[in-house]
């Protein structure tokens, strides 16, 4: 179970990094994605530092419910990025479900680890 654990979370550790590091490196393109799928541009920055801190909660078991909270924050930013990726027809909702299924995996086996 560890090995499922680890490997989901790897994943979708891989997919967060680039998306942050895009959002980073290249925020003049990553506002134009935005401004495309209807969603405001100052969210560039902020979402970048989010899922970085989100990763870092994820992998340090330093608290809890901010664990948690990590994992709430992740799925509904996938469930949004998919849901505009659809609406906007642009073809950019692969990633968005290899992140939704390692994140549900990622999650439900963290359960089952710690138990």
């Amino acid at each position: 179970m560890k090995i499922i654990f680890y490997i989901a979370t790897a994943i979708l550790t891989a997919i967060m990094l680039y998306s942050a590091q895009m959002y980073i490196r290249n925020p003049e393109a990553v506002a134009g994605y935005f401004q495309n799928l209807n969603y405001p541009t100052y969210l560039v920055y902020p979402l970048a530092i989010a899922k970085l801190l989100g990763l870092i909660a994820i992998w340090s078991n330093f608290s809890k419910p901010i664990k948690e909270w990590a994992y709430a924050g992740f799925f509904f930013n996938l469930l949004l990025a998919f849901t505009a990726h659809i609406v906007a027809k642009d073809g950019g909702e692969l990633f968005s479900i290899i992140a939704f299924f390692a994140l549900i995996t990622s999650y439900f086996f963290d359960k089952k680890v710690r138990l």
